[in-house]
């Protein structure tokens, strides 16, 4: 976008008074920003706007100046590189224009081109658990082999490791965020967030200089559902912010998938709701296939459905395959491990850390899950 296109779309935003569904019902009816600044007060009042509101818009035309300081805007764009995509440019994603309050302008670093392309969300908690960190990473990269992009929010935990996954899998990955485009939040993400501008994109509905405030995350997460043709929810507590992303895609007419967590996993309880409620349960990504259809062709070779991930290697002791075959992805103690293969602790201990040592399992909170 040329830079006064793009200085009218700032100025537009900071008009006081014109709410986003409006800024939105305007740029659509106008065909860009340039053809809405020309239309005068009239047509201005006829598309939705306040007499206060029209006068307010053609002052601020006319001064090259609103409630916010446009040029430091554009120069903090400039900075970090990022493009404005109004609702009404043709790279603006067409399944976001479908819902029922989509931002009249999106701020995006990166490539605005996979916006417009087949995406699956994958979200989840914050204090994720090391096995539902390994389930995103795992399902994120079998999600771009299926050929879908992964989407998610940047956020710590589940959010992180799916755009790990994705990089890593060498997939392209898309970040929505809450916050001003030229901001990065947390601040431990900034090296993931250049790897997405590179390989993916980052993406906001905020101006620039707008901090991490906690009224505009679940703003940012009907983004999230609304950019893509369905939503994982990898791993939730009860209440959780991954749940308000579920029921919006549910809103937006998306498909919701959540994955099977064990009845004592309190971490996954989130999920276990979602589907009583209806949710498609997902154990590989065949699922998700499956029930999206056939949008999209497969890029490689998926898992096997079915495919057992837990054979144990050659070379172990009956006692050590007996233990790895009874520690799963969820949290299992000693004296647990003990009751079931009728060793005692001490031994289980012992065989435990030759397993350790071999990578087969990971010893966390006082028991082991498996690696």
């Amino acid at each position: 976008m040329n830079t006064t296109e793009a200085r009218l779309c700032l100025l537009l935003h900071g008009v006081p008074g014109i709410s986003d569904p409006t800024l939105a019902r305007m740029l659509l009816h106008s065909g860009s920003a340039g053809a809405l600044a020309v239309g005068g007060q009239s047509l201005w009042c006829e598309l939705g706007l306040s007499a206060a509101a029209a006068r307010e818009l053609d002052r601020a035309l006319r001064s090259g100046s609103s409630a916010i300081d446009v040029d430091a805007q554009l120069a903090s764009l400039d900075r970090v590189g990022a493009d404005v995509l109004p609702i009404c440019d043709p790279r603006y994603p067409p399944l976001l224009r479908t819902i029922h309050d989509p931002p009249p302008l999106l701020y995006v670093r990166g490539d605005p081109a996979l916006l417009s392309e087949a995406q699956l969300a994958m979200v989840g908690s914050r204090r994720a658990s090391p096995a539902g960190l390994r389930a995103a990473g795992s399902l994120a990269g079998h999600t771009t082999l299926a050929g879908l992009h992964v989407t998610s929010g940047l956020a710590r935990g589940i959010d992180g490791a799916a755009h790990q996954g994705a990089l890593e899998a060498g997939g392209r990955s898309i970040a929505v965020v809450a916050t001003g485009i030229d901001r990065v939040y947390p601040a431990s993400h900034r090296g993931l967030a250049t790897a997405l501008e590179q390989a993916g994109c980052l993406v906001t509905e905020f101006p620039p200089g707008v901090p991490p405030l906690k009224q505009n995350f679940p703003r940012r997460n009907r983004i999230i559902s609304g950019l893509c043709l369905g939503v994982l929810v990898v791993e939730a507590a009860l209440p959780s912010g991954s749940l308000i992303t579920a029921r919006t895609a549910i809103e937006q007419g998306r498909e919701v998938f959540a994955l099977p967590w064990s009845i004592y996993h309190a971490g996954g309880a989130g999920c276990l709701y979602l589907i009583r409620d209806g949710a498609k349960m997902v154990e590989t990504i065949h699922d998700v296939v499956e029930e999206l259809g056939s949008i999209y062709t497969l890029g490689q070779e998926l898992l096997t459905p079915g495919e057992d991930s837990r054979v144990a290697p050659a070379g172990l002791s009956p006692h050590q395959r007996s233990l790895l075959q009874s520690v799963g992805y969820e949290l299992v103690g000693v004296d647990e491990l003990s009751q079931l293969s009728a060793l005692p602790a001490a031994r289980v201990m012992a065989e435990m850390t030759s397993l350790e040592m071999l990578g087969l399992v990971t010893r966390t909170g006082g028991g082991y899950i498996r690696s």
